[in-house]
């Protein structure tokens, strides 16, 4: 159910073997500019920040003090009119660009299922496998965008999720945080060898789409023409973040998490319309929650987010640009006997700001223990809906499954209104 995106080495093993000769030298790519022209444009996207392993929420946006519950963080005033954890004080600088949901309620407490669940809008099921939304983002915005040369879905140091019914091509392309395509030899060969090569399997991918042995021959042609277009695009300079100002770098945070996040505003800048960023787990924090979160978790994320949401800002990009932050779930609100928090789908709280969404609020309440929702609650639907109408989907969009199902885009769920005004 959880395929993985276009790093399998049947996908990439030609395009990786000729990068280097297609290419020449690479120094001459590493001197070329992003095109600013082509920055101005109407460049609606997301940013997912995915905190694998379900994040402890209630200690970071929705903190209870007072109740038995509420752990050893202190809550601090923020830039917007809400607080969020002591520990997250360049966050609360930008919270100004930013709001919370603090009424998740998702009932999916199992990692695959609510990985699936929050990443789809759908809950599982044997019978179809539902697309990521980065993959629907593909679909719809990506193949608008006749000048991007470069993958419509990237996904930064994590496999992604799959692109169901709507196809490979829509897969998410998978790098590492230094940009290199995962599973790929990148030794050069002749570049006549690789043509050679590049043409003897045309024939072959012809000859097999001829014989009308269904759709897979064309979306294997499609996914090879677009690796070759990949090798030769000046755009694959979004992923080389070393030529970014030291300053920059250090605004980040340098090391993985903030290196992939400067690569997913660089990728957003040449026209990417989706890129997931992930944490590589972490946060499943059954033991030491508050130790682990002082020292390791929330620093980096605190760096990163709000060097993102600066640097969005300030190249004039926040308003075109979402930026969701979340896990599969949230954790208990109940300390257990490890000083952890255990698996907790039924009141959470997701990060999320920017594409011209409200922004300074906290939407929804949980009750003075984040037991439980006061008053209204959000499904992963209604997430997603809320995206899908910030990039300007149109919400009434319905895709068809492999076997003829009709399917509304994002689970057919409803925009938070506390989000869009």
């Amino acid at each position: 159910m959880f395929q993985q995106g276009m790093t399998r080495r049947h996908f990439m093993s030609h395009a990786a073997l000729g990068s280097a000769a297609v290419l020449g030298a690479t120094e001459f790519l590493h001197h070329l500019q992003l095109n600013a022209a082509e920055v101005s444009k109407n460049r609606k996207a997301c940013i997912l920040v995915w905190l694998g392993g379900g994040a402890p929420t209630i200690d970071m946006w929705d903190l209870k003090p007072g109740s038995k519950n509420g752990g050893e963080f202190k809550p601090i005033s923020t830039a917007g009119d809400l607080q969020i954890c002591e520990h997250l004080p360049s966050i609360a600088k930008q919270m100004d660009s930013l709001s919370v949901v603090r009424s998740m309620s998702t009932r999916e407490a199992d990692h695959a299922r609510g990985t699936y669940f929050m990443h789809t809008g759908f809950v599982p099921n044997p019978t179809v496998v539902h697309p990521t939304f980065g993959s629907v983002v593909s679909y719809e915005l990506g193949t608008k965008r006749k000048e991007l040369e470069i993958p419509a879905f990237v996904s930064i140091g994590g496999g992604g999720m799959s692109p169901g019914f709507l196809g490979m091509s829509h897969a998410p392309f998978t790098v590492d945080a230094g940009g290199r395509i995962q599973n790929a030899d990148m030794a050069g060969v002749d570049p006549n060898r690789l043509g050679a090569r590049l043409s003897m399997l045309e024939t072959i991918e012809d000859g097999f789409i001829k014989s009308n042995r269904g759709g897979a021959g064309q979306a294997h042609k499609d996914v090879y023409s677009k690796a070759v277009n990949l090798m030769r695009s000046q755009q694959m300079q979004a992923f080389k973040i070393d030529s970014e100002k030291p300053e920059v770098r250090e605004a980040y945070g340098r090391g993985g998490f903030g290196d992939s996040l400067l690569m997913a505003r660089r990728l957003v800048e040449v026209g990417v319309p989706f890129v997931e960023v992930n944490t590589l787990g972490g946060w499943d924090l059954h033991n030491d929650v508050f130790n682990t979160l002082k020292t390791q978790r929330l620093p980096q994320l605190d760096k990163g987010i709000a060097a993102l949401t600066a640097d969005l800002k300030e190249r004039g990009m926040l308003n075109d640009t979402v930026v969701v932050c979340m896990g599969e779930f949230g954790r208990t609100p109940r300390i257990n006997q490890n000083v952890g928090r255990d698996h907790w789908a039924t009141s959470w709280s997701v990060l999320i700001g920017g594409g011209g969404l409200k922004s300074g609020v906290a939407i929804g309440e949980t009750d003075e223990d984040g037991t439980r929702i006061v008053g209204d609650s959000y499904l992963p639907s209604d997430l997603w809906s809320t995206v899908a109408y910030a990039l300007k989907i149109p919400l009434d969009t319905v895709h068809t499954s492999k076997r003829g199902r009709p399917m509304k885009i994002a689970g057919g769920g409803q925009p938070i209104k506390g989000l869009i005004g």
